[in-house]
């Protein structure tokens, strides 16, 4: 009998080795260092402050009222989208109905780019109670909806709400009780479609009149929470003050009424993305503290025909609810006339600062490894020039590819639309271009045959050209983690993860081909998580990928961001390559080197071009 093999022990390497390069006891020793932010974190954040709330206010809002008025403009104007016939009859109408209140009412018209409608000609109706200071107070609502269907609680119900509102402040008018502000009332349009009309407002009144804050109402009547949406176009939030009133208003409204927000995570998304569907976004963005009061989801519902009756008891309570909080913001003056950043974490908020701090500290980890692992290439002789050109020649093609997206958009192969998110109920949104996008595909996969034989490896890669592939791509990665922190501080938490698990790749080199695939996918998480939340959010599944390239194509996204992404995507594929053992360094042109595909390619087309002319020439002279 055969005496047992001794059990395998597996060889600790040494650290500071080709085979272990990453210096793990400077990144531990480095997070020790994060823990200051995050005790100064732990002691910034404040709750909510709240304004006075306003002795004997008394609620003058007829919900009946408002819901009939609602059910009149879903059954006499089903189809209010811009531009239509529907449009047209349900702006006269409101205009009618804010008259008789006893207003004189300014039309706004203007033309816009709606995305999957074309160029239509919107209105805005503007309404002003007149106050002793020519400073303002906004209540908004969108009177258009995104089909035929009615659109009962998007936005019949909001519309209902903000003439009522209108109502009681004209009433008050007629018996000379001036309000301390000016209270406008705004009817906008291309509401359904970016927040077109609010754009626009935000745009021509901040010029003239200082706004202390801007309510909107958009689907006040569902069945669901009453959410309080702070999401802007920027990285930015309505001042705490204005929240915290509205939380209070809401409560003081009806004790059984659920009022929520969006979550923490979501809210650290929409700074790093900044993106919102409601009409309070443009607001924001220009430095005036808005919110929008909804009891629907991130994305507003669809206008089918014979949906839900509207919730009565929920249009009482939100509408009284605005009364108090306009009448407690006319009171008390101008306190809320900024906008902040911060997150909400149930009644309290942790400042931007403070998130900012946590966010360039988790960095520092990092940051300082691949510093490390640069140093010692260099102390050991290792050629970087290579790995460089190959991550050169990825970022190269990924900006191609970049470059044939904006000229293919600027000569009108995609939707087209203003500046503004893209409705989720039109066809721009949802059906993809098929044709543009198999064009666009082949011209990168054309690219791609073009500069795959420099790229693709020919024989075996030494330990060395794998540690300088891994170093000239980390390297390329730090490089954009600090364009990311130049543009938008908040979007860090998208690249966070790709720096912290793509630094340990080196140290896998022995390891199986799955753990080091894991590991890769792990840096994936930023990406995933942002179109994991669109996907769930605004329920758009399978058309996400197309979503995001729209708001790219209307240029919400901006060019910077896309080209910061370019990179970070050659990145990607500078490290999937070396994961997958598809890596091999570039070397350096010399006079006499093989063609490249793309040279050989060109060759035989001018080669077979010369023969077809020879051809000629010798039949006509025969």
């Amino acid at each position: 009998m055969a005496p047992p093999r001794p059990p395998r022990v597996r060889r600790r390497l040494r650290a500071g080795s080709l085979a272990r390069p990453v210096n793990a006891r400077s990144y531990r020793g480095t997070w020790l260092l994060v823990g200051i932010p995050l005790l100064l974190v732990a002691f910034s954040v404040p709750g909510l402050p709240s304004l006075p709330r306003l002795p004997g206010y008394v609620s003058g809002f007829d919900a009946d009222a408002a819901s009939a008025t609602a059910r009149t403009i879903a059954q006499r104007f089903p189809d209010r989208r811009p531009g239509t016939r529907g449009a047209a009859r349900a702006t006269d109408y409101v205009e009618q109905q804010l008259e008789t209140s006893g207003y004189h009412v300014s039309r706004d018209t203007f033309r816009a780019d709606v995305a999957g409608l074309g160029r239509r000609t919107l209105v805005n109706l503007v309404a002003e109670a007149p106050g002793r200071s020519r400073d303002t107070i906004v209540v908004i609502a969108h009177r258009d909806d995104s089909g035929p269907g009615g659109g009962l609680d998007d936005n019949a119900s909001g519309t209902g709400a903000l003439l009522e509102l209108a109502r009681g402040y004209g009433a008050r008018a007629a018996a000379a009780r001036t309000p301390l502000h000016t209270i406008v009332f705004l009817s906008t349009d291309g509401g359904a479609y970016g927040g077109l009309g609010a754009k626009r407002f935000a745009e021509r009144a901040l010029g003239h009149r200082v706004i202390l804050g801007a309510i909107a109402l958009d689907a006040i009547a569902g069945r669901g929470p009453v959410r309080i949406v702070t999401a802007s176009d920027s990285p930015s939030s309505p001042d705490p003050t204005l929240v915290g009133t509205a939380r209070d208003a809401l409560g003081a409204a009806s004790s059984r009424l659920e009022v929520t927000h969006a979550s923490a995570s979501h809210q650290l998304l929409d700074l790093a993305f900044p993106f919102s569907l409601y009409e309070q976004a443009p607001f924001t963005a220009r430095g005036t503290p808005a919110i929008a009061l909804t009891t629907a989801a991130d994305r507003p519902p669809d206008t089918p025909t014979g949906g839900r009756p509207l919730d009565e008891p929920r249009l009482r309570a939100v509408g009284t609810a605005v009364g108090r909080l306009v009448a407690t913001l006319d009171e008390t003056g101008p306190t809320a006339t900024t906008t902040r950043t911060y997150i909400l974490v149930g009644a309290r908020r942790i400042k931007g600062w403070a998130i900012q701090l946590l966010l360039l500290a988790a960095v520092l980890p990092a940051f300082v490894v691949i510093v490390d692992l640069f140093a010692r290439c260099r102390r050991r002789g290792i050629a970087l020039a290579p790995a460089l050109r190959a991550l050169r020649l990825r970022c190269a093609y990924w900006i191609g590819a970049l470059l044939l997206f904006e000229l293919l958009n600027a000569a009108g192969a995609f939707p087209h639309g203003a500046s503004r998110p893209v409705s989720l109920e039109t066809s721009a949104a949802q059906h993809w271009p098929l044709a543009t996008l198999i064009l666009f595909g082949l011209a990168l996969a054309g690219g791609w045959l073009a500069v795959r034989e420099r790229l693709l490896p020919h024989g075996t890669v030494a330990v060395e050209e794998d540690v300088a592939g891994h170093t000239a791509a980390l390297l390329g990665l730090l490089v954009v983690t600090l364009l990311v922190i130049a543009l938008n501080r908040y979007s860090l938490v998208l690249v966070l993860p790709s720096l912290h698990a793509w630094i340990w790749l080196p140290q896998l080199h022995d390891r199986p081909r799955w753990t080091r695939i894991a590991v890769f996918f792990a840096g994936l998480a930023g990406p995933i998580w942002l179109l994991h939340a669109f996907s769930t959010r605004l329920g758009l599944g399978f058309d996400t990928p197309w979503y995001l390239m729209e708001l790219a194509v209307v240029h919400l996204v901006s060019f910077p961001f896309l080209l910061v992404g370019a990179c970070w995507v050659a990145v990607a594929a500078q490290l999937a390559a070396l994961t997958t053992g598809r890596y091999a360094p570039v070397p350096a042109r010399r006079r006499g080197s093989p063609p490249t595909a793309l040279r050989r390619s060109v060759g035989r087309i001018a080669h077979a071009g010369r023969s077809a002319s020879l051809s000629r020439r010798r039949a006509l002279e025969g």
